[in-house]
């Protein structure tokens, strides 16, 4: 195993970018496999076991800064990817291969992509806070998974190729996370803000639209000469499919009527005049723990990401 992983390790200082090896969890996978790893036991083993006899924590004030600090780091990410070659007609949308030169506006995209990499540990408070409000039903294997492969799989592209084509997608990804936690910091202030926030039907359109642009993007490379490894040119596709048909599941299930059914006696409204379904009222089911949010905004929370 010793000589397995010193093999493994050798690869990568062979092939590593040379301006990102010594950054800090960059010398090695192991550490970011870890955290990872950690991530996924806290949330769906110790995390639930620790609450199972304690209150769910309201965090009203919490959620607002912590979303607060998303906007404002997704909009910094959005600017330093931007201005370091996609919005100033530096990077080519056909064809950008990596730029390994220590060029001042080269290494602004380096460090950028190595912040878009720590970004990703960040958004695992998405989940612990379902798990210190127990919203266990949102902790989904998917939104999970999602969260803990995330740090995994740009770790490699920061390894590897800091900068270039793929970075198109921290560019479109940043910019959706702004809106998105633009969206739930609105949502976390109470009822009285979210009457105001119709569009969360639109925000889930543009996640959708994201994730096809992401698609064309990288798979154009498929089919053109660039000097841009098709390994990464996949990794990015596929990542952009799986997402997409994720996204368009969950706009399904929460925006297109379903037929016509008939109503049962189950459904039917109660006494009070509270409609009620299987035991739970629709404003119950609507408003969770006073903060306004919705059981479909936490599903959207739960399945978001794209980062």
């Amino acid at each position: 195993m010793t000589q397995v992983l010193s093999a493994v390790q050798g690869v990568f200082d062979k092939y590593g970018d040379e301006r990102t090896k010594d950054w800090f969890l960059m010398s090695s996978p192991l550490p970011t496999a870890l955290i990872c790893l950690s991530y996924v036991y806290v949330v769906k083993s110790l995390g639930p076991r620790l609450m199972a006899n304690r209150k769910p924590m309201e965090l009203r004030n919490v959620l607002i800064i912590y979303n607060l600090f998303q906007v404002l780091f997704s909009s910094w990410l959005f600017y330093e990817i931007g201005m370091s070659g996609w919005l100033t007609g530096r990077y080519n949308y056909r064809c950008e291969p990596v730029d390994y030169s220590n060029d001042p506006a080269t290494e602004r995209m380096v460090h950028a992509c190595w912040w878009y990499y720590f970004s990703k540990f960040t958004e695992f408070m998405d989940t612990i806070f379902f798990v210190l409000r127990k919203k266990d039903r949102n902790i989904s294997t998917l939104h999970v998974i999602h969260h803990g492969v995330m740090p995994m799989s740009v770790w490699f592209g920061v390894k590897f190729t800091p900068g270039g084509h793929s970075t198109f997608f921290g560019l479109l990804n940043t910019f959706v996370h702004i809106i998105m936690y633009t969206y739930y910091l609105l949502a976390a202030l109470g009822p009285q803000v979210q009457k105001y926030l119709w569009w969360k039907k639109y925000l889930t359109s543009l996640q959708m639209v994201q994730f096809v642009a992401i698609m064309l993007h990288a798979f154009q490379l498929l089919f053109i000469d660039c000097d841009y490894p098709k390994a990464f040119v996949w990794w990015i596709g596929m990542h952009a499919v799986m997402f997409f048909f994720l996204f368009k599941e969950f706009y399904n299930q929460s925006y297109v009527k379903p037929p016509k059914q008939k109503v049962s006696a189950d459904s039917k409204p109660a006494a009070n005049g509270a409609s009620k379904s299987n035991g739970y009222s629709k404003q119950s089911d609507y408003y969770i723990n006073g903060n306004g949010l919705s059981r479909s905004d936490l599903v959207h929370r739960a399945t978001a990401g794209a980062h």
